[in-house]
């Protein structure tokens, strides 16, 4: 199995970069797009535990749209194969003493790279 194959690395780092630009635009379509739509799709964020896309599209629908903005600090993705890989990131954001987590496993089905398994979290800068 071959990992991280410039080519393969190449359209999940353009789907990563995609979440990222909906994420802080709150751009609900497309990150409904982005996630695969099973109700085996899991995300557990900083307040909630989400099982199933209907959940986790119904918190997104809901969620407020401001403040979103935010500076990622480390990124490291990783592909095995051609359609299986991770994403790992820390992100910080202005007036906030945290440091943000996130991890993502994508999975590359007929219609593009999906996440499967969301999770994010944060912690207390020098900790």
């Amino acid at each position: 199995m071959e990992i991280n194959r410039p080519d393969v690395l190449a359209t999940l780092t353009a789907a990563f970069e995609r979440y990222e630009r909906a994420l802080v635009t709150n751009d609900v379509k497309v990150l409904d797009t982005l996630f695969w739509n099973s109700p085996h799709t899991v995300r557990y964020g900083a307040g909630e535990n989400l099982h199933g896309f209907d959940a986790i599209a119904a918190f997104r629908a809901s969620r407020p749209g401001a403040g979103l903005d935010r500076t990622i600090t480390s990124q490291v993705l990783t592909t095995f194969g051609d359609s299986f890989g991770t994403a790992s990131m820390t992100f910080t954001r202005a007036g906030s003493d945290a440091i943000g987590r996130q991890s993502q496993t994508w999975v590359k089905f007929a219609e593009g790279w999906r996440v499967t398994a969301a999770h994010v979290s944060t912690m207390k800068r020098g900790t």
